[in-house]
């Protein structure tokens, strides 16, 4: 169980930003005394159902204070499932349409940090720059950290055993996206340019298709979990997004694009659930209230392309969507779709850096850091992979690691599921799974990082199983 430990401590992590702004260094010798503390925990040898009550409670307590995560990754996914408000999404769209000036007291609203992009990043390094002999760190003898991970590799960390499950309900159309809902191990949802939404459930044995969301009249081209899981947001071809009850998979509201374009993509604001970007092929992003169901007044923005990706950091603070960011521009590469963007502020303990993942149809995945907080992007590296023409996506592995390096995982046109270590300076390939006839366009882990899902040009989603040790 030293795994919990890991966990405990990615939380402390997460939340260190939000402890005495003004005081970097404190936040610093804060994150060396627990994680001396927890090493020495691993060694007493606790049982197991007390280390978890402890992280369970531990993420209460810090939810309480400084308020929930916004980023699904490392901490949140042990969490924010009991961190986060006991009033759900749906809860709050009611009370907003019962009166529309709570929203500002009862909306899904949470505090963020102020802190900058240079800030994040030099108290990243800090933890580990300025360190006594002994501490955890990301090195070749951190012998106290390699054995809480584990003292496993990161190839056999992603070893897989092969496939937990096949999902066929939509062949001979496309699934062009596949995620596990927040913070849980066996609940999926996928959708289908069939025009319908998928709600699956993989425990208990045997996975379950267990609601089948249809109404839109085209393909749906992208969906979105709100954090508390109770809704799903889904845009599609027929110029409409809708969101839908994940508990019944009743239809709850249809809004239709302000520009009456083909909606490509959609994400949640990560700091209130109750407003939703969408991009349209028509070149804008909009900002949607989905309690109003109207557009945000002075929440669009055009583009220079059809909009097929957007991405929040952390705070929400900033929008990554195709080649803008903020009021810059980056061209990865003229004529070549942007076709995912995935943002995170710590990849690990060796990528400390907030960074950008992108797929852009060049036979490469393109890994970028975040230089400040105006949105500069530096390339930090690529991998090969073969995309050219699909709209292939990729994502940053959820939990923070006390291995050396870090994973990212892709799809590609070559019908693989691709791992590479962003740390790796040759070699970087970890793992390759192979089994879909069909180019893969999506990937999502489930929080635990035991389940992975996979879906297909073809209509198959594939869950994969890690190897037990």
């Amino acid at each position: 169980m030293a795994a919990v430990w890991q966990q405990v401590l990615a939380v402390d992590a997460r939340y260190n930003a939000y402890r005495t702004p003004t005081f970097p260094q404190f936040r610093t010798q804060y994150i060396r005394r627990r994680s001396q503390l927890l090493r020495e925990n691993a060694k007493a040898g606790h049982p197991p159902a007390l280390r978890r009550q402890y992280l369970r409670l531990r993420g209460q307590l810090l939810g309480q204070r400084y308020g929930p995560l916004s980023e699904p990754g490392s901490a949140r996914a042990y969490s924010n499932s009991i961190v986060r408000s006991s009033r759900t999404t749906l809860d709050r769209m009611e009370d907003f349409e019962d009166d529309p000036r709570t929203l500002g007291a009862r909306g899904h609203r949470r505090s963020v940090s102020r802190g900058s992009y240079q800030l994040q990043a030099q108290m990243n390094r800090a933890v580990y720059e300025d360190r006594p002999p002994g501490s955890v760190v990301p090195t070749s003898v951190a012998e106290a950290s390699r054995a809480m991970a584990g003292d496993t590799s990161l190839s056999e960390n992603y070893a897989f055993a092969g496939m937990y499950h096949v999902f066929d309900q939509h062949v001979d159309e496309a699934v062009p996206r596949v995620h596990f809902a927040n913070d849980d191990r066996h609940r999926l949802a996928c959708c289908s340019l069939d025009g319908s939404i998928s709600l699956c459930q993989l425990v208990p044995a045997p996975p379950t298709v267990l609601h089948v969301l249809r109404g839109h009249t085209r393909g749906v081209s992208d969906f979105a979990w709100s954090l508390s899981n109770d809704i799903l947001v889904s845009t599609s071809l027929d110029a409409t997004m809708r969101i839908w009850a994940s508990e019944d998979g009743r239809c709850i509201r249809e809004i239709p694009d302000p520009d009456g374009a083909e909606l490509l993509c959609c994400t949640f604001q990560p700091v209130n659930n109750n407003l939703t970007v969408v991009g349209n092929a028509k070149h804008n992003v909009h900002v949607m209230n989905i309690s109003t169901g109207k557009k945000v007044k002075g929440g669009s923005s055009k583009l220079t392309g059809r909009v097929l990706a957007l991405s929040f950091d952390a705070p929400g603070r900033l929008l990554w969507a195709g080649k803008l960011t903020k009021a810059k521009r980056l061209v990865v590469q003229e004529g070549s779709p942007v076709t995912s963007i995935s943002a995170r502020s710590w990849v690990s303990r060796e990528a400390r850096d907030p960074s950008l993942l992108i797929n852009a149809c060049l036979n490469k995945l393109l890994l970028y850091r975040v230089v400040d907080n105006e949105g500069t992007l530096q390339l930090k590296r690529s991998f090969p992979i073969e995309q050219s023409s699909h709209p292939v996506r990729s994502i940053f592995c959820p939990l923070m690691s006390f291995r050396q390096g870090a994973c990212v995982v892709t799809g590609s046109e070559d019908m693989c599921v691709h791992f590479f270590d962003v740390e790796r300076a040759a070699k970087a390939a970890v793992n390759k799974l192979q089994g879909h006839s069909a180019p893969v366009l999506d990937v999502s882990f489930n929080c635990d990082e035991s389940l992975l899902a996979s879906s297909d040009a073809s209509g198959m989603v594939i869950v994969w199983r890690r190897e037990q040790k």
